[in-house]
């Protein structure tokens, strides 16, 4: 019954003179998720995109296998729906009847109410969308026993597409939206075992940023396990942003050092600008244009304005906090929604986690933070020495 995918994109079709450049990297994305499926073909049409049969002898009598194409293309940032559809290329009022009655007969219900809609991409066409859809409307209740016309409430709803053929689908299937994978630049999101990081590095990636990723691991203070989840995570991002570049940072000895040579309750601190530091050196090396944290507003003591103050302070290149202003249920939600959940609550600590204060300080003073490091004259080869034996992963 359906025979294409009609491909929906949100903003970009708002953009100006350079709006080719999005619907070009988009079309370019949806190509590369493709690989594999043997014998389709990608074009734009009229603010849409279609996957289609390519015209091959040897391919256009194969099934349309609409569902193993969503699953490649419905995690692709820049998309906001799919619709597995049919197509008829004759548009004429009496064809799309007909195609339209075919179409609802060959679906599975066996009795519902429905409604038609219309929307005319081509404004030439000579009927106006409401008049189509009364028409087609009609045309379906006077030839079937089971359907029943609800404008308000429908089980159903059919929507038919006039662009440069007819589209006929009663299925959309929600993509993320946002803007095309790197069409941003390129982020170093700081990602622990935890739940919040990774929905951060999500919703950058999302926005456009092509994401590489970097964890500071603390041998034997936490196990290989721990990377291993790391890992998938990483996995789990890439389903929306493509593969992840992990860097994995051996941080023991910095932390060690930290820990030793600093009051307790502003470990945290020092330990998270370390990290922002040796983020940094990773990003410049792999150009990356900001670097992307978990961080949300309060959340934990580490997590306070004054907080957040310090901590960026140590960092030249831009920080972004996708979270900064998001409750913890909110992010859980999302955490769910993405498929990243599940991962992040397995019980496999991080070095964030094993070496917290009991009572950290809320409201650091920036100047005494930059003190303590000063007084640590061995801090910055530390760093260094944990940028430059950072093991890289793709996952």
């Amino acid at each position: 019954m359906n025979d294409a995918l009609i491909i929906k994109y949100g903003e970009i079709a708002l953009r100006g003179k350079n709006r080719r450049l999005f619907e070009d990297k988009l079309i370019a994305t949806i190509k590369k998720s493709l690989r594999g499926l043997a014998g389709y073909t990608v074009y734009k049409e009229n603010g849409r995109f279609l996957i289609k049969r390519a015209d091959l002898e040897t391919e256009r009598d194969l099934p349309f296998d609409a569902d193993a194409l969503i699953k490649r293309v419905k995690n692709i940032p820049g998309l906001i729906g799919v619709c597995p559809c049919a197509v008829t290329e004759d548009r004429s009022l009496e064809n799309l009847q007909s195609a339209a009655l075919g179409y609802m007969r060959g679906l599975s219900t066996a009795a519902a109410s429905f409604k038609v809609e219309t929307k005319r991409g081509d404004k030439s066409y000579p009927y106006e969308s409401p008049f189509i859809s009364s028409e087609i409307g009609g045309y379906i209740l006077e030839n079937t026993d089971n359907f029943t016309v609800n404008v308000r409430e429908p089980d159903v709803v059919l929507t038919v597409e006039i662009r440069n053929n007819a589209y006929f689908y009663t299925e959309e299937v929600k993509c993320p939206g946002g803007l095309p994978v790197g069409s941003s630049g390129k982020g170093m999101a700081l990602v622990s075992a935890g739940i919040d990081s990774p929905v951060a590095a999500y919703m950058a990636a999302r926005r456009g940023v092509l994401i590489e990723a970097v964890y500071f691991h603390s041998p034997p203070y936490t196990s290989e396990r721990a990377l291993h989840k790391v890992k998938d995570v990483c996995e789990r991002i890439g389903a929306y942003n493509g593969p992840v570049k992990l860097h994995a940072v051996p941080f023991t000895e910095t932390q060690l050092k930290l820990r030793d040579r600093t009051p307790p309750e502003k470990l945290t601190i020092l330990l998270k600008r370390s990290m922002l530091r040796i983020a940094e050196m990773l990003a410049r090396a792999n150009g990356c244009d900001v670097l992307v944290t978990g961080d949300s507003i309060g959340q934990v003591a580490s997590q306070t304005l004054k907080s957040i103050e310090a901590v960026s302070s140590a960092a030249s290149m831009p920080v972004i906090r996708p979270l900064a202003c998001f409750d913890k249920d909110d992010i859980i939600k999302l955490a769910r929604e993405i498929g990243t959940y599940g991962i992040s609550i397995r019980p496999f600590d991080d070095c964030c986690t094993l070496f917290v204060a009991k009572h950290p300080e809320t409201k650091p003073k920036t100047s005494i933070i930059e003190s303590i490091e000063r007084n640590i004259p061995e801090l910055n080869e530390l760093e260094k020495r944990a940028a430059a034996d950072a093991a890289a992963y793709v996952v």
